[in-house]
């Protein structure tokens, strides 16, 4: 029974995970066309062409990525940059109390609360009328993430406690998040341009709801006084100076860095140096899913096989992730695009699949294992790269170039790569003796801490 609960969880927060990423990529296609409708009408972007947009070509724009800001600086283009960014933003500024507030209700209660504000965020996308409206719906999204996506990882860390199931465990997680980002925008768009504009929001607040009732079926808010008798995790503070910590989340946070600037600046870049046409920009990062699928698998194989190797698969990502960026500008057709955007999300693939589980078993071994804080650390990472890329990314494209860009990104993580052999000795780490230190300097600070320090002392 407790396998299937755990399994269930494990759909629970997938398709939470999943939900915020499609919620974060289907305004890609929807967002352009909306903003110059309501600049130029004042009305809700329609089915069809829609105000503002191409006349003939609405159906083929819906899957064009949104434009960020390029060289002319267009109000417009900022504003959908400054909107893109603004969820990154306030899921950077809430991940710290949220990582706190998990540590100490658990992670059931904000998982629901993360998916309930998902809902009414995305609600309030469905029925936006003006810029403020879906600017509040979108930081609101960012709120619920850091709750939803925090708690969620977390969850499947503290169900999933063994080796290789915690890997299989969470590299599913990465595959959802993977689909939902990638299969989003032609979602979105097929579903503007014939079902209109609501309609995408609609369908994932129906599935959202649908989520959260099934949590609210497995974990009652009202079964989990348990929390009582766990242990008191770690304070935030004390893991980000952990110096393994430290290093992991830097490598998560520079592996992103490729895949937040390229998405607002390679679309304006494709039609400037190689003529691209509308559908081959809007399908850009499709293909890019499989390889990362392939990356999330060939890593839980892997790491279940060699676990001692968990750092030489991270730095394997970052180095596939350097060279690839390096290799975008050099493209001079869509078809030659796909290969190294692939390489940059097998890359991230490795890095992800084999740092989040490494995250967790630090914190087992060097801290007490409440993953709260820790997930949020990571979460952290992610949002810096995702805060500055809408905005930062095409700025340095106007001043730099794009080649300057690639280049420095490609560099970036072709240099942090050997930093990650600070874990090598990472899987030889005693839990025992950490856990005995930290309830001796700190103290027991609840019964589980009590007990534990009974034992010590017998």
């Amino acid at each position: 029974e407790a396998r299937r609960q755990r399994r269930l969880l494990l759909v629970v927060v997938c398709v939470a995970l999943l939900l915020d990423n499609m919620l974060y990529m289907v305004i890609v296609p929807i967002i352009p066309d909306y903003i110059a409708a309501m600049r130029g009408g004042g009305g809700t972007a329609g089915p069809s062409a829609p105000p503002g947009g191409n006349g003939s070509g609405g159906g083929n724009r819906s899957l064009l990525p949104a434009r960020y800001p390029p060289a002319t600086g267009g109000n417009e283009d900022v504003q959908i940059g400054v909107l893109f960014a603004s969820k990154a933003m306030l899921q950077l500024l809430v991940n710290p109390l949220s990582g706190t507030l998990i540590d100490r209700v658990g992670y059931e209660v904000p998982l629901l609360a993360g998916l309930a504000v998902m809902f009414l965020s995305t609600a309030t996308f469905a029925f936006a009328e003006n810029y403020a409206t879906l600017f509040a719906a979108r930081s609101l999204q960012g709120l619920g993430s850091a709750f939803a996506d925090t708690a969620g990882i977390a969850l499947i860390a503290d169900r999933y406690p063994e080796e290789p199931a915690r890997s299989r465990a969470l590299g599913t997680a990465l595959a959802c998040i993977s689909f939902g980002s990638l299969a989003a925008p032609p979602f979105g768009g097929v579903l503007y341009e014939f079902a209109g504009k609501r309609v995408p929001f609609l369908v994932l607040a129906c599935v959202c709801l649908l989520d959260g009732l099934l949590l609210l079926a497995l974990a009652p808010p009202g079964a989990t006084g348990a929390r009582a008798n766990m242990p008191v995790g770690t304070p935030i503070h004390r893991l980000m100076i952990d110096p393994y910590i430290a290093v992991v989340a830097g490598a998560l946070a520079t592996c992103n860095i490729p895949l937040a600037f390229l998405e607002p600046t390679i679309a304006n870049w494709m039609k400037d140096s190689m003529g691209a046409s509308e559908w081959e920009v809007g399908l850009t990062w499709l293909p890019a899913f499989f390889p990362h699928v392939l990356g999330v698998y060939v890593t839980v194989r892997l790491a279940a096989a060699y676990p001692h190797l968990q750092w030489f698969y991270g730095a394997l990502g970052m180095a596939i992730i350097g060279a690839s960026s390096c290799l975008v500008p050099a493209c001079r057709n869509f078809g030659q695009v796909i290969i190294p955007l692939c390489g940059i999300c097998f890359g991230i693939a490795l890095v992800d699949t084999a740092l989040l589980p490494t995250l967790a078993f630090l914190v087992d071994v060097r801290h007490v294992s409440v993953y709260g804080s820790v997930y949020a650390i990571a979460d952290i990472s992610y949002s810096v790269a995702y805060a500055l890329g809408p905005i930062v990314a095409g700025q340095i494209v106007h001043t730099m170039g794009f080649a300057q860009l690639n280049l420095g990104m490609g560099l970036a993580n072709v240099l942090y790569a050997p930093v990650l052999l600070f874990l090598k000795n990472v899987c030889q780490m005693k839990p025992s003796h950490s856990e005995r230190n930290i309830l001796l300097e700190e103290g027991p600070k609840g019964l589980y801490d009590t007990i534990k320090m009974e034992e010590r002392k017998g």
